[in-house]
Parts: structure tokens; C-alpha cells; sequence
């Protein structure tokens, strides 16, 4: 049977600004919002274009969580947005105030620039070779 990874889950401190940011800044796609009872959403959203892997954007909810927001990938990039066209996206996201960490670099693997969300997790933007 084909498998995929169909979603990852991802702490933010609130859904509303979790979704403003993914949604509004990085331009993603509200793919679901749904309310489970009075605290809790299923909230996934994820990149515009075919298939792909969503992110399940989940409200940290104990105080062990709320101290893993941000660093899910203890420091290290934890998720990686590929993209067709680097040189627009990157200019797109630094006018929108995306933080990049460093200057857009060529890699063996392609193009590629590091930055954070606003909630702490490290991210590379890559154009594959």
C-alpha cells in the first residue's frame, strides 16, 4: 500500500496568529480549521501547489509544551520549503519581514537560505538543483 507523510504537527502558542503567519505571510493554504471542543482545533494548512505535506498547526496546551515551541529541531532547521523559484520567494518573504538568518547560498543541492518563523523554528528555503 502507498504511504506518505500526510501532515507534522507543529506547537504554536495560538491557532489565530499561527494561521495569520502561515496563511498570510508565507501565502499557504487554510486547508482545514476545525473545532474539536472549546480549546482544541485540527488546524492544517500547507503550501499552495499539488499534494504535499501539511502542517498541523497545534495550540500548545501543557507547560512542557509550550517550552518546545520553537525548537521542535533543537536548534537545528526542522522543516524545509521547497520552491520553483527562489529568487522571487526570497524577495517576497524578506519584504513581508521574514527574518533569513544568512544570504542565499549555492549548495550542491541546490539554492538555498535559512530563516525563522516568528515562533522560533529554523526553516530552509531551497530550489533543488
Amino acid at each position: 500500500m502507498p504511504q506518505h507523510i500526510a501532515a507534522v504537527a507543529l506547537l504554536v502558542p495560538e491557532y489565530d496568529e499561527a494561521i495569520s503567519y502561515f496563511c498570510g505571510v508565507l501565502d499557504f493554504e487554510l486547508v482545514e480549521d476545525t473545532r474539536l471542543d472549546a480549546d482544541k482545533r485540527w488546524v492544517l494548512v500547507r503550501p499552495r501547489g499539488p499534494g504535499g505535506t501539511a502542517l498541523l498547526l497545534a495550540r500548545a496546551a501543557s507547560d512542557e509544551q509550550r517550552k518546545r515551541i520553537g525548537d521542535q529541531g533543537g536548534g537545528r532547521v526542522f522543516l524545509f520549503l521547497n520552491t520553483d523559484d527562489f529568487d522571487t520567494d526570497h524577495v517576497r518573504y524578506s519584504a513581508a519581514g521574514v527574518r533569513f538568518t544568512g544570504a542565499p547560498r549555492r549548495e550542491p543541492y541546490g539554492t538555498v537560505a535559512v530563516f525563522e518563523d516568528p515562533f522560533g523554528n529554523r526553516w530552509d528555503l531551497i530550489e533543488p538543483a
